[in-house]
């Protein structure tokens, strides 16, 4: 009887405390962080400020956040520099309200740039930034990444708002680049994802703004894209959907090209449909207004015929390119029967430049070189 009851009464202890865990875990509160060692105790809060400070090297700061959490930047966030593969910041959690307030996370991109990327040299961090939350997510800066940015992979609808990447610094030469551009493969917004808003910003990098790898219902819009390598939707690969994606309203200036889509030439069993392009403007465009290729990492080499592509539409307002003087206005190159029906492109304006190459499809309708 003695063993009994203090088994009981053990149990009953140990209940009472699981309860005031769980009680504790659910009670809003307000988590402050200023330094790694805040970290585990501070997102136990549904409200959760952050506070400026450095990461140490080799290190990321991950936030798992409570359902319906709000954080609040308050600082900059820098990290310490050391090669490895990062990334440096992840955040995730459902219904969030991520508030950056203008304040910045500083990846410190100099330390690493070589002109080369993820193709060599120094290992860099990689992606800088993984969001990994539904809800919303504003007002964030990030500067100097030291490769791409943004990796988003959302388990739910997210709005990406009046956000800032600054990887200007980048586009010149250091002691390390061999006379390139010391910033390379710094895409903006990496996405594998569904439900997805990316709007009212501004991206200055050396790589794809936007680079779509599979989902559907995403939506970029009224952004600002500048040195890049403009909107992708690719580099699609083998057995995958991108659909239902609306790119609209958005201002690319001196890319590489405007709007692109990059399919692997050795891709299988993938779908590329119902792109919509409206109410965007491109000047200073170096190689193409558009750029439809299925012979990635290639350009405008042999296609393959593994993806198919359909319903490439553009609707008003009317889109508008404006292409350099030895850039091609529009280039298509497609695997034989795998551009699929009749892709309206009277809302389509492209100015300067030359005719482009296009291959194994005549269903554009509505627009001419």
């Amino acid at each position: 009887m003695a063993y009994r009851r203090i088994f009981w009464a053990t149990t009953a202890l140990f209940l009472n405390e699981a309860l005031t865990l769980a009680k504790a875990a659910s009670t809003p509160c307000v988590g402050t962080i200023n330094s790694l060692s805040d970290v585990d105790t501070a997102v136990q809060c549904t409200t959760v400020d952050l506070n400026s400070f450095t990461v140490p090297a080799g290190q990321g700061l991950t936030l798992t956040l409570q359902t319906g959490t709000t954080v609040n930047m308050n600082g900059d966030i820098f990290f310490g520099n050391l090669s490895w593969a990062g990334p440096l910041f992840t955040v995730s959690g459902k219904s969030i309200i991520f508030n950056g307030n203008g304040h910045k996370f500083d990846g410190g991109g100099p330390f690493y740039w070589d002109g080369l990327g993820g193709n060599g040299g120094i290992v860099k961090p990689a992606p800088m930034m993984k969001i990994k939350m539904s809800g919303i997510y504003s007002n964030v800066t990030v500067v100097n990444s030291p490769e791409r940015v943004y990796s988003v992979s959302n388990p739910a609808p997210l709005v990406m708002t009046d956000l800032f990447i600054d990887n200007s610094q980048g586009d010149v030469p250091n002691a390390q680049s061999n006379g390139l551009a010391a910033g390379h493969n710094t895409d903006g917004f990496d996405c594998s994802t569904t439900n997805l808003t990316i709007q009212n910003s501004v991206i200055h990098n050396q790589d794809d703004c936007l680079a779509i790898n599979k989902g559907s219902n995403i939506i970029f819009q009224g952004n600002t894209c500048i040195n890049g390598h403009g909107i992708s939707i690719g580099s699609v690969s083998s057995d995958v959907v991108v659909s239902d994606i609306v790119i609209s309203g958005n201002t690319i200036i001196e890319n590489d090209q405007a709007l692109r889509i990059k399919t692997v030439s050795t891709a299988t069993n993938s779908t590329v449909t119902n792109i919509t392009y409206s109410g965007n403007t491109a000047t200073g465009l170096r190689q193409f207004g558009i750029l439809i290729d299925q012979s990635y990492p290639s350009t405008l080499k042999t296609p393959g015929n593994g993806v198919v592509i359909s319903g490439i539409n553009f609707v008003p307002p009317l889109t508008s390119l404006t292409v350099n003087s030895d850039a091609d206005q529009i280039a298509v190159n497609c695997g034989v029967g795998s551009c699929d029906g009749t892709w309206e492109w009277s809302n389509l304006q492209v100015s300067g430049g030359v005719v482009g190459p296009i291959n194994n499809f005549t269903g554009i309708a509505g627009f001419s070189q």
